[in-house]
């Protein structure tokens, strides 16, 4: 039996806290694109946008700006340079928007450049409303262009099991139909509508670190079949070995045909490229510094001045949401860590002859996917504070070491760290205002959000166009506010993983959900 992890962090915080021409690719002919300004024109060439991707990741200086509690480390950096992680690094430079100089007007204002805020700026757009993008650092800056790039269906941690839980059998139906095979049938139908590569691939395992997970892994199967998802698939260890993962390590896995991987920055500059091909005015550069109702439009102030939205605000802004709503917030930030190799000196078919991303059942989990040019990208751990290079690089390089012990003596030549956020029940916290100009808000990813956010944003649009009531399904999830949540994070996180460790250290064939 699994322990939920959802409801012990719930416990144990609970008490802690005490611009351009409509694109000749479109299927309709309907969506006029706005005019752009002089000021908005100069910013970009529209087809400097389409992401390009690089035969091999080039080593140069990032020209995004970081957050900065975040880093980004190559083995050949200069002392005072920032260098581009491995997805800035593969990718052909990219220009930047620039801030806006002067007011402006518009339907409905998006905060926030990542996955989420470019999904829903350009679903609205394809439905022909006004809007404008703006983004306080560069695209790709923050989580949606730092994450692993694994695919997996579900809504934050919620998997088919806790579905089936919350809702009704229809309801946890069409729920989990949202949160698997159409967000990422999405991703794919917006990378061939407008002509993008991101680097796209199918399938996803999950694998077991000790025989007793076996279970709980049949029972998320098994759920995913009362939901009428036949996708995924039970192997044990010896076919798992030969056939997928050549590491001794693990005892069985899920085999799922919906997950996948994606070069999350890529895909990224492809939803920002069709948002700009549509007319869309992107602002990067730009800090909201606040939002307030005035005489039926939202005034959304910024250090250059002020954008007035008619009939709606979208905040993508992850886990800074709290700096524009009122009350507690419902999230906990926490640090994760990625690296890639350089070209392994062994073919990395014969580490992974799937070609398929794993993440493992351990409480701190593993995860790790080949990409171009023969290199291992792995991922994992979460921190309450950001550790430095050092400490990440040496914990990665020995969990390269475990997995794949045929690797005599495994390096690294790109690492980064990136800022997530978590709720105390383990799913997304989707919200609408009640205001004249509805603000709509979505966060709490818990690291699982590749493919959801792409298809939250297009429920975004939906509601505000009427077309269904997908976003109002969200918003029933009910959440726990936890006041001082990023102030907790440096202690609660080290209290949770420790504890939760004991536990599975006293009983180690018990999963900790993941």
């Amino acid at each position: 039996m699994a322990i939920n992890r959802r409801d012990f962090i719930s416990t144990t915080a609970a008490t802690l806290a005490g611009a351009g021409v409509l694109s000749s690719l479109l299927p309709t002919t309907s969506l006029l694109a706005r005019t752009l300004t002089a000021v908005d024109a100069s910013a970009v060439n529209i087809d400097q946008l389409r992401p390009r991707m690089l035969q091999d990741a080039q080593y140069r200086t990032s020209r995004l700006g970081l957050d900065p509690r975040i880093w980004n480390w190559h083995r050949d950096m200069a002392a005072i340079a920032m260098p581009a992680n491995y997805y800035e690094a593969s990718l052909a430079d990219w220009p930047a928007f620039g801030s806006f100089l002067r007011e402006q007007r518009c339907e409905v204002v998006v905060v926030g450049g990542g996955l989420l805020g470019a999904s829903t700026a350009l679903h609205l757009a394809e439905a022909g409303v006004d809007v404008i993008l703006v983004e306080k650092d560069h695209i790709g800056s923050g989580a949606s262009g730092r994450n692993g790039g694994q695919m997996t269906p579900g809504i934050a941690r919620w998997a088919a099991e806790t579905i089936l839980e919350k809702f009704s059998p229809d309801e946890a139906k069409r729920l989990w139909r949202f949160a698997s095979v159409e967000a990422m049938d999405l991703v794919d139908e917006l990378r061939e509508r407008y002509g993008f590569e991101c680097d796209r691939k199918y399938g996803h395992i999950t694998a077991a670190i000790h025989p007793g997970h076996m279970g709980p892994l049949v029972a998320n199967a098994d759920a995913r079949r009362r939901l009428g998802d036949t996708a995924v698939k039970v192997i044990g260890p010896y076919e798992l070995q030969e056939e997928y993962v050549r590491s001794g390590i693990y005892h069985g896995a899920n085999i799922d045909n919906i997950g996948g991987q994606v070069q999350p920055l890529a895909l990224l500059r492809g939803l920002i490229y069709g948002f700009a091909r549509l007319g869309g005015r992107v602002y990067d550069g730009t800090q909201v510094k606040g939002i307030r109702q005035d005489a039926g439009s939202a005034i959304i102030e910024t250090e250059q001045g002020v954008i007035r939205a008619s009939k709606a605000v979208v905040l993508g802004v992850h886990g800074a949401t709290k700096k524009f709503i009122s009350g507690s917030s419902t999230t906990v930030p926490f640090f994760t860590y990625v690296a890639v190799t350089p070209p392994l000196p062994v073919d990395i078919n014969a580490l992974i002859p799937s070609g398929l991303p794993v993440y493992d059942t351990q409480l701190q989990i593993d995860y790790y996917r080949p990409v171009r040019d023969n290199r291992l990208l792995f991922g994992g751990q979460g921190t309450g504070n950001s550790w430095s290079p050092r400490d990440v690089n040496n914990y990665l390089l020995d969990r390269i070491r475990t997995v794949f012990p045929q690797l005599e003596q495994p390096e690294l030549e790109y690492s980064w760290g990136g800022i997530s956020d978590l709720t105390l029940n383990g799913a997304t916290d989707a919200r609408k205002s009640d205001d004249s100009v509805p603000v709509y808000m979505v966060h709490g990813w818990s690291g699982h959000g590749v493919a959801q956010t792409v298809r939250i944003g297009k429920a975004i649009s939906d509601d505000f166009t009427g077309r269904n009531h997908d976003f109002t399904m969200l918003t029933r999830i009910e959440h726990s506010s936890i006041p001082l949540g990023s102030y907790l994070s440096p202690m609660a996180i080290p209290l949770i993983k420790g504890a939760l460790g004991v536990i599975s250290t006293l009983n180690p064939a018990e999963m900790v959900s993941f």
